[in-house]
């Protein structure tokens, strides 16, 4: 990174031409975003190939590694926007301090669930409806995971500190190169290979996960030298002189803790829905954890603006740009919706040729079509309401998240899945229709409340001005 980004912020920079920023922040996290979800892609069409019990296996898993996870990305969250914040107050000091403290939870985050995961994983894989086989390989995947936890947790705090002063490009560079390095070692440690000469391990899906802890520890390797070794950021590190600050605690906790509690509800809301498809079957299950990689297609770019959204939010608050702050809210949401209704209308028409990569089984590409070619129809909106989401944790306000998150999976489609399914006796596409219902409240609630804050913003700057 050249000198002069390392000791002056991008601030005056983004201020120039925000939808320029917004491009500049957004194209670098989607590119490592389509990395990552092609990795995705790739783990499943390996995985997919030992066969439908082992897919219903990584399944059981996300509700748990979703858990595990949302802490990190959630108080993440917090310190993007408290970084971003400070940098457009100028006050480099305290973002520093805010990066210091982030690295301190880090820890104790990596302690605590490396610990649990190890000592009780098996019996929430129970609690969430896997058993016999799946439940054997969804243990083995688990249990490799939890190891290198704390990789991924550092790297992901990293990230989010980096995203807070505006550098999406380092970031998103590593988390390529490690997808990358993924990839790579998926075949080798699931397969045995033999017809390249048998040099692969044949470990299946513990292989899988073991070739995404390696990845990620030299992730997290890459972080550390490029960070701490050659300061590479304009956020410095000094943990020597750290001090606790209950200030900065409370800045990161407002945005953070609320949005890890929306992420653990989201966990918890998958794991519901994987213990009612299980009632329909395992191949069920199976259809639902490839239709979710799928989407992560549609919602590729719109996380990417989001994320671009939050830290240029946080920055122009901070500054008191509010013309800047209002354009740039307008602007992500107008492109949110644009590119999720095009790459809506590309997986509806493609869902089944999509669907057939990962699997021969009947089964499961009927109802992974099913479930995209409804849930498209909404998706427009979904994306609305997640920038919505990003607009409200840049500035710096985490409580509207949390209550709609509630709304949206425990208070309305949770409830009408387990309705529909165990009163009704529908079929699954039921459970669909749960979802689609449950979205459009949630992008009700969220548009509006931007707008309430918004007005409140606006009207405060207007009564300073006279």
């Amino acid at each position: 990174m050249e000198a002069n980004i390392k000791s002056e912020s991008r601030l005056e920079i983004f201020l120039e031409n925000p939808s320029k920023a917004l491009w500049t922040l957004a194209i670098p996290i989607m590119f490592g975003m389509g990395i990552h979800t092609f990795y995705n892609l790739v783990d499943m069409f390996f995985i997919g190939k030992l066969g439908g019990e082992e897919i219903a296996a990584i399944a059981f898993n996300m509700p748990i590694f979703f858990l595990m996870l949302g802490l990190t990305m959630g108080l993440g969250s917090g310190v993007t926007a408290s970084i971003a914040r400070f940098i457009g107050q100028k006050n480099k000091i305290n973002a520093d301090n805010c990066a210091e403290h982030a690295l301190v939870i880090a820890f104790f985050i990596s302690l605590v669930f490396t610990t649990f995961g190890l000592l009780i994983g098996k019996q929430l894989l129970t609690f969430l409806g896997a058993k016999g086989e799946i439940l054997s390989l969804g243990w083995d995947y688990l249990f490799v995971i939890t190891l290198g936890l704390p990789f991924m947790v550092f790297s992901g705090f990293f990230r989010s500190i980096l995203a807070g002063e505006g550098d999406m490009k380092f970031p998103m560079m590593v988390a390529g190169l490690g997808t990358i390095l993924n990839i790579i070692l998926d075949p080798i440690f699931i397969f045995d290979l033999e017809k390249y000469g048998g040099f692969g391990l044949g470990l299946g899906v513990k292989g899988a996960a073991l070739a995404t802890v390696i990845s990620q520890l030299i992730s997290f390797l890459i972080f550390v030298f490029m960070l701490f070794v050659k300061k590479h950021a304009y956020i410095e590190f000094n943990l020597n002189d750290f001090k606790p600050s209950k200030e900065i605690v409370w800045d990161i906790i407002r945005v953070g803790v609320p949005a890890s509690l929306s992420m653990i509800i989201m966990a918890a809301g998958q794991g519901v829905f994987n213990k009612i498809l299980i009632f329909y079957s395992s191949q069920t299950v199976a259809a639902y954890q490839v239709a979710g990689r799928l989407d992560m297609l549609i919602f590729l770019p719109i996380f990417a603006i989001a994320g671009g959204v939050t830290t240029l939010v946080g920055m122009f608050y901070g500054a008191n740009r509010i013309k800047e702050l209002n354009y740039i809210i307008k602007y992500g949401m107008i492109c949110s919706f644009l590119i999720t209704l095009f790459s809506s209308a590309f997986v509806y028409i493609f869902a089944d040729t999509f669907s057939s990569m990962f699997t021969k089984d009947q089964e499961i590409i009927d109802v992974s079509v099913g479930f995209l070619r409804l849930l498209s129809l909404i998706y427009p909106f979904v994306a609305i309401a997640i920038t919505s989401g990003r607009v409200m944790q840049g500035l710096g306000k985490g409580l509207p998240v949390l209550l709609i998150t509630t709304v949206r999976v425990l208070g309305i489609g949770a409830p009408l899945g387990l309705y529909f399914t165990f009163i009704l006796n529908k079929p699954v596409e039921w459970n669909w229709y749960a979802m689609m219902i449950s979205g459009m409240i949630a992008f009700t609630i969220a548009i509006n409340w931007v707008r309430y804050e918004l007005r409140k913003i606006n009207l405060i700057k207007s009564n300073n001005l006279i």
